[in-house]
C-alpha cells in the first residue's frame, strides 16, 4: 500500500535552498535570510496536520518517502526514510534531514539530498512570491514491494529478453 499527502506553499525572495542537511517547508508567510533550509512559506499543511495513516505508513523502520518538488515543469525529487521514532506533532513545519535527528517537524531522515542539494533552477523559481511549490509525498514500505518478474534482476521490467 502507497500512502500519499500533497502540499502547497509558495515562492519567497529570500529563500536560498543552500543548507547541507535540511530540506523546510513552512505555513510562515515569510523567511528570513538566514532560513537558508526553506524552499517554500505559506504551506497549507505541517507535520502535525498530515492525514493520520500517512503519519501511520511513515512510522515503520523500513518505510521509504520519496518527496517530489514541482514548480510549473521543473520537478526534483528526494527519498528518505521514515522511523518509528518520528513524532509529527509541529503546528508550522516540515523537515526532512539527511541525519536521523527526529523532533516533532521531522518528516525524514536519512534523505539524499538537502536544500543545497536541489536543481538550482528550481530553486530559482522559489524566489518568486507568485511561485507554487507542489510537494507530492509517497510512503511505501521495502516489504511491500516484489517485482512481477521473480526470476529477472530488476524489479520494473522484464529484463530476460536483453
Amino acid at each position: 500500500m502507497v500512502c500519499s499527502e500533497i502540499v502547497f506553499a509558495r515562492g519567497h525572495p529570500n529563500i536560498k535552498a543552500t543548507h547541507r542537511t535540511t530540506v523546510e517547508i513552512t505555513m510562515e508567510d515569510y523567511v528570513t535570510p538566514r532560513g537558508d533550509c526553506i524552499i517554500g512559506v505559506s504551506a497549507n499543511k505541517s507535520t502535525s496536520s498530515l492525514n493520520p495513516d500517512f503519519k501511520e505508513c511513515l512510522k515503520h523502520e523500513d518505510s521509504i518517502l520519496i518527496v517530489v518538488l514541482e514548480v510549473g515543469n521543473l520537478r526534483d525529487f528526494i527519498l528518505a526514510q521514515g522511523s518509528p521514532r518520528l513524532i509529527l506533532s509541529d503546528p508550522g513545519k516540515i523537515i526532512i534531514r539527511k541525519s536521523e535527528y527526529i523532533e516533532p517537524a521531522t518528516l525524514g531522515v536519512r534523505a539524499n539530498k538537502a536544500a543545497g542539494d536541489l536543481k538550482r533552477e528550481l530553486v530559482e523559481s522559489l524566489k518568486n512570491p507568485s511561485t507554487t511549490l507542489r510537494v507530492y509525498l509517497y510512503v511505501f514500505r521495502l516489504d511491500e514491494i516484489t517485482s512481477k518478474y521473480t526470476s529477472s534482476r530488476s524489479v520494473f521490467h522484464d529484463d530476460s529478453t536483453l
